[in-house]
C-alpha cells in the first residue's frame, strides 16, 4: 500500500522538522482501505468503501512537545504544515520528560511489514461480486428453521461482511525505521427472534481472520440464533452469592480493567486500583497473564508499538503476582520507572489448574452457579476497583444449564474477584484481540 515515494517523503518530512528548528521528530504514515457489505434480512442493505491516508508528526522542540496530523500528503503542503507545527510547539511550556526512546529499544526487524504473516496477497484480487456473495451466503434469514424451537420465529437479521488492509510506516530523527501491514476479513451478525408468546430476544456472533482461506462466517448466523433462543423464558433468579462462569466471548470484560490499571498513565494520575502493586501477590495463584505480541498469523500481533519500541513476550501477572506495568518513554521519566512498552499487545490468560477446560467443563467443575453469556452495561471505578455490571446467561445445577437468567447485576471489587478465581479454560477465540478463555469464580454477588 505505502509506496516507495511515500516512504521517501516521510523521511524528507523529518528534514523539514529539523530545518524548522525541531530537535527531534517522529513521522507515522498510515494507509488503510475497507470495503463493507451490510445485509438486512438476507438482502443487501448498504455498501460502503472507506480509504484513508494520513501523516502524523511528533515534534520535540525547545524542550516542548506536540503532535499533529494531516491528510494532505503533498511535499510543499507538508513543508508548510510541519513548519507551523514546530513554531506552535516552541510556544508551549517545556516538559523535561518529553523525548524519543533510547535507540537500543528500537525495533530493527520490522522492515517489510510482512514479518508477522498477517497480510494476505489474496486481498488484491477480491472483487465487488465476491464481497456481495460472501455477505449474502453468510446470511441465514429464510434458512433458520432447523435451529428454532417450536413457535419461535426469526424476525430480523442484520449482518456485516467487511475486508480491509492496513499499512503503517514509522521513522524518526534517531534512525528508527519500521513497518507493519495486515489484512482482515470480518463478519458479524445480530439477530432478533420472537417466541410463541410474542417476546423478543436478540443476540450476536462474529468471526475474523487475517487470511481469506481461514475465514469462515457460515456458522455465525446460526450461532447467534442459538444464543438468542437460549434466552427464551429468562428471568432474574434469587439474589445471593454464586459460583460464576464467564464464557470466552465476553470474558475480556473482566480482564481489561486489570490491564488498564497497570498502565502508567493511570498509575501516575492515581486513577488505578493497582498503584504500588509491582511484585505483590494480589490475585489467585491460578492467574497468569502473558503478553504474546509475536504470535505469527494472528490479527493484532505486532513487532513494535507507536514509539517504534520493540515488543516482547513477557508476563504481566504470574501466579497471581503483578510483574509488569505498561510504561512508555514519557511516563518512564515522570514516574522514575524503567520503560517497558505502552500497552499489552496480545495478552493471553493461561489455563489452570488443568489443561483442556472449556465453558462446559468449567460448569461441571463448579457444580452449581450462573453462567454469564453477556454483559449489559455497567461500570468500573478504576481508582478503587469496584464494579457493577448487568448480565444475562444461564443458571446451572450439577454442571448443566437449567434456567435462562436476565436482568441481574454482579457487584464487587476486582481485587477480591480475582482472588476467587477457580480456574480458566483454554477456549479463547484466536480472532479476538485479547486471548481470554472462559473463566470460573467463586462467591460472586448476584442481585435480581
Amino acid at each position: 500500500m505505502i509506496t516507495q515515494e511515500e516512504k521517501e517523503l516521510a523521511r524528507e518530512c523529518l528534514g523539514f522538522a529539523i530545518e524548522a528548528g525541531a530537535k527531534d521528530a517522529r513521522i507515522t504514515l498510515t494507509k488503510s482501505t475497507e470495503d463493507l457489505i451490510a445485509t438486512l434480512d438476507g438482502e443487501v442493505d448498504k455498501v460502503t468503501r472507506c480509504a484513508d491516508r494520513s501523516l502524523s508528526i511528533a515534534v520535540f522542540a525547545g524542550g516542548s512537545f506536540g503532535s499533529f496530523s494531516s491528510n494532505k500528503i503533498e511535499r510543499d503542503s507538508l513543508r508548510c504544515f510541519i513548519g507551523d507545527a514546530v513554531r506552535t510547539v516552541k510556544m508551549l511550556a517545556a516538559d523535561p520528560f518529553r523525548r524519543l526512546p533510547d535507540t537500543e529499544r528500537y525495533c530493527r526487524q520490522a522492515l517489510s511489514g510482512r514479518e508477522m504473516e498477517i497480510y494476505d496477497d489474496a486481498y488484491a484480487g477480491i472483487s465487488s461480486d465476491f464481497r456481495r456473495r460472501a455477505a449474502l451466503d453468510a446470511a441465514v434469514f429464510g434458512k433458520e428453521s432447523a435451529v428454532l424451537p417450536g413457535g419461535a420465529a426469526l424476525i430480523s437479521e442484520e449482518g456485516e461482511y467487511s475486508d480491509s488492509e492496513y499499512d503503517v510506516y514509522v521513522v524518526d530523527t534517531q534512525g528508527l525505521e519500521c513497518r507493519h501491514t495486515e489484512t482482515s476479513f470480518d463478519y458479524g451478525v445480530e439477530v432478533t427472534i420472537q417466541d410463541a408468546g410474542g417476546n423478543k430476544y436478540s443476540d450476536y456472533w462474529w468471526t475474523a481472520s487475517p487470511k481469506l482461506k481461514d475465514f469462515d462466517p457460515s456458522e455465525c448466523g446460526l450461532t447467534a440464533i442459538r444464543r438468542a433462543c437460549s434466552q427464551i423464558g429468562s428471568e432474574p433468579c434469587q439474589s445471593g452469592k454464586y459460583n460464576m462462569v464467564v464464557s470466552a466471548n465476553v470474558a475480556s470484560r473482566l480482564v481489561s480493567p486489570l490491564l488498564n490499571a497497570l498502565n502508567a498513565y493511570s498509575i501516575q494520575q492515581g486513577n488505578s486500583f493497582l498503584v504500588g502493586s509491582m511484585d505483590k501477590c494480589l490475585f489467585s495463584e491460578r492467574l497468569t497473564i502473558i503478553d504474546e505480541p509475536w504470535r505469527k498469523g494472528e490479527s493484532g500481533s505486532k513487532l513494535f508499538d507507536s514509539e517504534g519500541v520493540v515488543t516482547c513476550e513477557a508476563p504481566i501477572v504470574e501466579g497471581g503476582t503483578v510483574k509488569r506495568y505498561f510504561v512508555n518513554t514519557y511516563m518512564s521519566g515522570k514516574l522514575g520507572m524503567p520503560p517497558t512498552g505502552e500497552d499489552a499487545v496480545r495478552p493471553r490468560l493461561c489455563a489452570s489448574p488443568q489443561p483442556g477446560l472449556d465453558c462446559d467443563s468449567l460448569m461441571e467443575l463448579c457444580g452449581d452457579g450462573i453462567l454469564v453469556n453477556d454483559f449489559n452495561g455497567g461500570n468500573c471505578n478504576m481508582a478503587t476497583g469496584d464494579f457493577s455490571y448487568g448480565i444475562s446467561g444461564q443458571l446451572f445445577r450439577n454442571g448443566k444449564a437449567v434456567q435462562p437468567v436476565s436482568e441481574m447485576l454482579i457487584t464487587g471489587n476486582f481485587l477480591s474477584l480475582w482472588k476467587n478465581l477457580i480456574a480458566a479454560g483454554e477456549d479463547y477465540r484466536s480472532c479476538a484481540t485479547k486471548l481470554i478463555p472462559s473463566l470460573a469464580f467463586s462467591g460472586v454477588d448476584f442481585s435480581g
